[in-house]
């Protein structure tokens, strides 16, 4: 029970006769009691005892006086609040002396409210805040000493990440990855541009400790208004939050205070130049950009150097909160930008009258941008050319992830020209052939291994699968060099007579013969290769050793692995092609005869640079060995006889030397032609696969893929395709010297177009004379010269078709034990590369 209010009785009337009391005593007046002795008697307890009441003044009948009744509820409230010690009576208004006794005139209202009896003298409240106040600084005092300053060490993850620019041949930029950030140094930003960051943010910058009360007092008016135009951080703050560790987002009294506190010892240790340059590299812009740098392209495609005071303060405006900028402005929504920019000039012309002053009158309206696009990297050719870098990349330790935060400058071999030539070329001659027909094409620069173009497909973003790095298909006959190599480095001549006659038996291998009749016995070996002779070649790798051959053709950049699974499996079937290659390897292979017998790896970097600038690492500038130069210039003769008067004839040029080898496999699945001048090595290759359901049924291939999905059915998935690609013949039209022959030639007189004509060196012919078959003997009888000029459907002289080399002895393990009379199905490579856009489509194969 809680001591009851004062409630004043009614005014009091004219009294009313008493009735009789009984329980009254004589000489008592009636409704009053006798003072209560001061002492409860010995027999009673303190709230038995009579209480001491205060005279009153008569009143009605029944009701007890205010004074009385006042008496009471205190005494109640004593009894009920309190345990100490009455007060001395007296002291209130209606003192014991009586109405108008000693004590004096009763004051108005009586004693105190009782709620007043609660609140402390103001002596005590001033003491106790003191006290509280002064525990408050001393846990400050004590909070900020122990507050570390944030070291180099402690820089956020990521706060400094750049995204890497990838460029082309030429030094333009082929692709940027990764975060958009171009670090700036302070003395790059224009003051206007400081300025109009500083007017926006921090007007105080300057000259601030690292925070500000004002600001702070500010934000808080402007968030009440509605009308929040600058926020209570600082840039000091700002800083400190987004570049160090340990302060987080969340809002927070605890993370404010540190986040002050480090604030004010930043202010300290660094400059405010230092401070306002980590803070415009840090701050995000919108448009992917972070940093005024990153943002100075993004929006006006200069360099920073360049912005403009307007510029400057529309970049500034976009700090408080970019995204919603970039969705406003996308929607076409200007207003909220123009209010944004018109309020920083205004607090630039505040904050430098004299520099700004005319700014809001001069450019009201904020600076034109320029489109935004959102460029998608992995797109058409350029998609085939990142993925390669990407790949490049990784094999040599740095992965996408660091590609994308590192800030690299990756130089790479690729020449814009020459990739839309390589597939102007590819187009130009499979255009109206089935879409089961793919082509594909890879130059090599022999001088330094360096890949300047390929084709690999059309459009990266539609078909993933590069073809020029990915599709391993037998070399057929265009493997013969890596033979001839090997004859010549062992110390044979290009004199020496080889067989013409089949069929050939070799160790380990089904009989080999040539696919068309010879009227000679024998041929030396520069006719062997000009007219791509089986049983010429099959005895020269038995003469040399398959070791040697497979020796020389990985030093050329060939997959010893494969080379030496083709051995175990179809043994001196690898002498006429039986080994899978690339486009890519075939063309830094028959970079050897191009440069003197040394061998640059093939690849597609030149050269990566850090963010500090240094060099990551270089090309390799020390070629390999693989032949003496003497074998080199001697391999060029024959190679140069193939396309002078031999199966390659299709593929001269018109104004140079030129020189290489055609390959057909059996039944015309693959079709090659390799060649090369000094400048340029260059493989082109051609092939069909068939897209087949489980049932048997061909379905025509999506952007050269075999589609795994049929309609909307969920019972297909890439695991559990709806087709899949199997190897089927060309046709009866497709030979090395045919298509892709035209296609190699069509490329290499763009590439030429304005290069110097530089001659193939002089035959060397040395060696000696080693004959695997007996020299024929002459006769009378008058023959053409087999390296006459000829039609190309006339039989090359007792040699055979000029343009058919296929491969025709067939071994049993050729093709993994699957009947040749049967398509070979392909293995399920998934192609997936770095950035392909969703799943990729079943395809190719990926041995």
């Amino acid at each position: 029970m809680s001591a009851q209010p004062y409630e004043p009785g009614p005014r009091p009337g004219p009294r009313a006769p008493e009735p009789y009391n009984p329980g009254q005593q004589p000489g008592q007046q009636p409704g009053r009691r006798e003072p209560a002795p001061r002492d409860p008697a010995p027999h009673q307890s303190p709230e038995q005892a009579p209480r001491e009441v205060a005279p009153r003044t008569p009143g009605p009948r029944g009701q007890a006086s205010r004074g009385e009744t006042e008496t009471r509820s205190r005494a109640n409230q004593e009894t009920m609040v309190s345990d100490g010690p009455r007060r001395a009576r007296g002291r209130s208004g209606g003192g014991g002396g009586g109405p108008e006794g000693p004590a004096g005139p009763r004051k108005p209202g009586g004693d105190k409210p009782r709620w007043r009896r609660f609140i402390p003298n103001w002596k005590i409240v001033m003491a106790g805040f003191a006290v509280l106040a002064a525990g408050l600084f001393g846990m400050i005092a004590v909070a900020y000493a122990n507050m570390p300053v944030p070291t180099q060490d402690q820089v956020q993850e990521g706060v400094d990440d750049q995204g890497s620019v990838i460029y082309d041949e030429n030094k333009k930029v082929l692709a940027r990855l990764g975060v958009k950030r171009i670090p700036v140094t302070y003395d790059q930003v224009p003051r206007a541009v400081q300025d109009a960051v500083i007017a926006a943010e921090n007007s105080s910058f300057r000259d601030d400790a690292g925070i500000s009360f004002s600001g702070m007092m500010r934000s808080l008016w402007s968030t009440a208004s509605g009308q929040q135009v600058q926020g209570a951080s600082t840039i000091t703050q700002q800083m400190a939050r987004n570049y160090y560790d340990g302060l987080s987002q969340e809002r927070s009294v605890q993370r404010k205070l540190k986040e002050i506190f480090v604030a004010v010892k930043l202010n300290k240790q660094l400059s405010k130049e230092k401070i306002l340059e980590q803070y415009l590299n840090t701050i995000y812009f919108g448009r992917g950009a972070y940093g005024i740098g990153a943002a100075a392209d993004a929006f006006f495609g200069k360099k920073v150097e360049k912005l403009t005071p307007e510029q400057g303060a529309y970049l500034a405006g976009r700090i408080q909160n970019p995204d919603a900028f970039d969705r406003a402005e996308l929607a076409g929504k200007m207003g909220d930008t123009e209010f944004r920019y018109n309020y920083v000039i205004k607090q630039m012309a505040l904050l430098d009258p004299t520099a700004y002053g005319a700014l809001p009158a001069k450019s009201p309206k904020s600076p034109k941008r320029v489109t935004y696009k959102t460029k998608d990297y992995f797109k058409g050719l350029a998609g085939y050319e990142v993925e390669a870098v990407l790949n490049e990349l990784k094999g040599r330790g740095i992965s996408r992830e660091d590609v994308e935060k590192g800030g690299y400058k990756i130089y790479s071999t690729f020449n814009k020209e020459l990739m839309q030539a390589a597939k102007n070329a590819v187009n130009k001659h499979t255009a109206g052939l089935p879409g089961e027909i793919n082509a594909t094409l890879a130059a090599v620069d022999p001088t330094n291994g360096r890949v300047r173009a390929f084709y690999g497909g059309d459009d990266y973003e539609k078909d993933q699968w590069n073809d020029a790095f990915l599709s391993q298909k037998q070399a057929a006959s265009a493997f013969k060099p890596y033979v001839l190599a090997a004859w010549l480095d062992a110390g044979y001549s290009l004199n020496s007579y080889v067989p013409t006659k089949g069929p050939v038996k070799l160790p380990g291998t089904t009989d080999i013969n040539n696919d068309h009749s010879m009227k000679a016995s024998a041929v030396d070996v520069v006719s062997a290769t000009a007219q791509s002779v089986n049983t010429a070649y099959a005895k020269m790798g038995e003469k040399v050793g398959l070791d040697k051959v497979i020796d020389i053709a990985s030093k050329a950049g060939l997959s010893e692995a494969r080379l030496k699974d083709a051995e175990s499996r179809h043994h001196y079937l690898i002498t006429i092609g039986s080994s899978q290659v690339t486009a890519v390897e075939q063309a830094g292979g028959y970079s050897i005869f191009a440069n003197g017998g040394k061998h640059y790896p093939s690849h597609v970097v030149i050269q990566v640079r850090d963010k500090n600038n240094q060099v990551v690492f270089n090309e390799k500038k020390t070629p390999v060995r693989v032949i003496s130069e003497d074998a080199a210039a001697d391999a060029v003769i024959a190679l140069e006889a193939v396309v002078k008067q031999g199966t390659g004839r299709n593929a001269a040029l018109y104004d140079r030397p030129a020189a290489g080898k055609t390959g057909t496999n059996n039944e015309n699945k693959e079709a090659w032609f390799v060649g090369f001048t000094p400048q340029l090595s260059t493989a082109v290759g051609m092939f069909r696969q068939e897209c087949r359901t489980k049932t048997g049924r061909v379905v025509q291939p999506k952007h050269d893929n075999c589609p795994w999905a049929r309609g909307k059915s969920k019972k297909y998935t890439p695991a559990n395709p709806y087709s899949k690609p199997y190897e089927v013949p060309l046709g009866s039209g497709f030979q090395g010297a045919t298509y892709p022959a035209a296609i190699w030639k069509t490329f290499m007189t763009e590439a030429m177009k304005g290069e110097k004509v530089e001659q193939f060196p002089p035959r060397a012919d040395t060696g000696i004379a080693e004959n695997l078959a007996p020299k024929p003997v002459p006769t009378p009888t008058a023959t053409k010269d087999p390296f006459a000029e000829q039609d190309p459907d006339e039989v090359c002289g007792e040699i055979g078709v000029c343009d058919d080399d296929q491969i025709v002895s067939i071994d049993p393990n050729q093709n993994d034990g699957t009947p040749q009379d049967e398509p070979t199905i392909i293995e399920q490579g998934q192609g997936s590369m770095p950035g392909a856009p969703g799943s990729t489509p079943i395809r190719r194969e990926n041995q």
